[in-house]
């Protein structure tokens, strides 16, 4: 992903081969604002060389309410042929802007709130920056105005920020959120890229047997071009509903999708695709009243049956449910909407990268007409094939609820059963077809590795990849040993732990129950000796944003996250160093490295 990331920034001019330093934003542009007048604000910003703004990017608001700005009156900027948006007009060196003010004159003071963007000549953007200045009445004179006030510090604002020498490429989300300085079209395709690799991750590849299963559903109904539709009214739902809630979690701070990772809710979804894999298997009409079997056979029906408004609400509920994963691209993206308030560009990528993410969705479903059995026995093998990836599923949305014996537990009867329904343990009849020896066969895997998992339980291993690994003769079985977390969760907690940490540096990892990659990032990177012998040197701390309360909430606002995972570093100091972002999975050797840089800053 950095190196696509990379690749791409390059093509647009945006990385060179020997990158200058850049200044802080706060000291490129330097913000500050008076009460010129008793009806008007002055804003000022000093423009260091080598940097410009953006005369179309600024946006001003006041609070209180009862106050309010008339059209800003903005000089004329110098016209700069821009590579991708033609001429455009910036200032350099200094622009004061002045703000007409409406006061009902109860106040005592008002509060800007200023959003501006500039750039470096070298090619670097940087991202939208918010900056508030208090003015207050009291110091204003009539005859001279009021002094220049700087900006205040946000409340719960970050640690002062620092790049690190040496440690380019900078963050991925940091990198993503400079192509929006880039082309239309140009970040449209980059981030249907970025949705295509993002389609093979776990974030996405739930969805296959959902989307699988509904197409199967239409039976003997169903037409190659019918299987595309269904799958592009699946796939619609789900793009449809990461550019809304994408564009919600930048105004808002919040995800809805790790809104909805409580019991409660994954529960019930789960409860949804046991109903629906049951329908598969033909069970209704067995176990239930004539009165519910008929609406739920109606349910299922209308689902499965290629209703597009059904289809295109599971692509929904899917998107929100088994999708709510946080990588490089979905940051950088929701880092834009925040700051800039720019939620036609923001969305417009965030739906490009839920289109690519939903591709290979649209192979299945198009394959899928073209494949499956039209009429015989072989379509209803077909639809308990599918009602066992439906169960598959429900077990997968499950897992962050349940104890990993209970995981293995069921995914070991999962597969003994479905063994034994394809005739594992039964003798191949004389002359039989190849369908009946492949179907056996399958059997014998399944049935072979759900005693592994049952054998594995139930002898006290805990590794869903590796579960017979308690088994091992002669030796105990290699177990890393986890990494000891020091939790914080809220704002002063976190503080304290910085300022206890004596001289050391600092890593805070952004984790929740039903975070799939903070998962991986456990087995896989976590795991790794190189990484902990590294993470020895460094004081380890975690927040813990399962229950998505305020606090939790505040954590990740004061680092501009909008969800796990996500890993900040801090130097000796207790200061962020900010070119060490970590967000999505990392290799073990990616982190490595980034632990080396940490270690390294003094």
């Amino acid at each position: 992903m950095r190196f696509l990331i990379i690749l791409l920034l390059v093509l647009t001019g945006q990385v060179h081969a020997a990158e200058p330093e850049l200044l802080e934003p706060d000291k490129a542009f330097q913000f500050a604002a008076r009460l010129a007048r008793a009806d008007a604000i002055e804003v000022r910003y000093q423009i260091a060389p080598g940097y410009y703004m953006y005369r179309d990017k600024f946006r001003f608001s006041v609070e209180p309410a009862a106050a309010g700005l008339g059209p800003p009156r903005l000089p004329p900027g110098k016209v700069k042929n821009d590579q991708f948006f033609g001429d455009v007009e910036v200032y350099r060196d200094e622009v004061r802007i002045l703000l007409p003010l409406q006061a009902d004159g109860t106040a005592t003071a008002v509060v800007l709130t200023a959003i501006s963007q500039g750039c470096a000549d070298v090619g670097v953007c940087y991202v939208p920056q918010e900056q508030k200045a208090e003015l207050r009445f009291a110091a204003f004179s009539p005859a001279g105005g009021g002094p220049f006030v700087g900006p205040v510090p946000a409340p719960g604002a970050a640690s002062p920020f620092i790049d690190v020498p040496g440690a380019k490429p900078r963050g991925e989300d940091a990198l993503i959120a400079e192509l929006f300085r880039g082309g239309f079209w140009l970040l449209v395709a980059s981030f249907f890229g970025f949705g295509l690799l993002l389609s093979f991750t776990p974030c996405v590849l739930p969805m296959v047997p959902v989307l699988s299963g509904i197409v199967a559903g239409r039976g003997h109904h169903l037409t190659k071009t019918h299987g595309f539709l269904l799958s592009a009214a699946y796939v619609l739902g789900m793009a449809i509903t990461y550019a809304l809630a994408g564009v919600a979690a930048g105004l808002s701070g919040a995800m809805l999708s790790a809104a909805l990772q409580n019991p409660w809710v994954l529960g019930a979804f789960a409860a949804v695709f046991v109903l629906l894999a049951l329908a598969m298997f033909g069970f209704y009409e067995l176990q239930l009243p004539v009165a519910l079997q008929t609406r739920l056979a109606e349910a299922t029906n209308r689902l499965h049956g290629g209703h597009f408004a059904g289809v295109f609400s599971m692509g929904v509920l899917s998107a929100l449910i088994l999708g709510p994963c946080m990588a490089a691209p979905l940051a950088g993206a929701l880092l834009y909407i925040s700051q800039s308030r720019d939620v036609v560009l923001g969305g417009t990528a965030l739906f490009a990268m839920a289109l690519g993410m939903g591709a290979p969705l649209l192979a299945v479903g198009a394959s899928a007409g073209a494949l499956l059995p039209k009429a015989g026995p072989w379509m209803e093998t077909v639809k308990r094939f599918f009602g066992v990836l439906m169960l598959a599923v429900a077990i997968y949305i499950v897992s962050p609820l349940i104890p990993l014996v209970v995981q293995m537990l069921a995914w070991a009867t999962l597969l003994i059963v479905t063994a034994i329904y394809l005739h594992a343990l039964d003798p191949l009849p004389h002359g039989a077809h190849g369908f009946q020896r492949f179907s056996k066969g399958v059997g014998v895997i399944a049935l072979v590795a759900g005693v592994a998992f049952l054998v594995g339980a139930l002898a006290g291993s805990r590794d869903i990849l590796q579960p017979l690994s308690g088994l091992r003769v002669g030796q105990p079985a290699p177990q890393s040993a986890p990494i000891a977390f020091q939790r914080v969760n809220n704002l002063p907690e976190l503080d304290g732990a910085i300022q206890a940490a004596a001289g050391k540096p600092v890593m805070l990892d952004f984790y929740a129950d039903w975070c799939v990659s903070c998962k991986e990032m456990e087995r896989y990177t976590f795991s790794d000796a190189a990484v902990q012998a590294r993470l020895q040197h460094v004081v380890k701390l975690q927040a813990d944003v399962t229950a998505g309360n305020g606090e939790h909430m505040a954590l990740l606002k004061r680092f501009r996250l909008f969800g796990p995972p996500g890993i900040v570093f801090f130097d000796r100091a207790g200061r962020e160093i900010q070119g060490l972002r970590v967000i999505g999975f990392q290799s073990a050797e990616k982190f490595a490295a980034v632990l080396d840089h940490a270690l390294a800053f003094q």
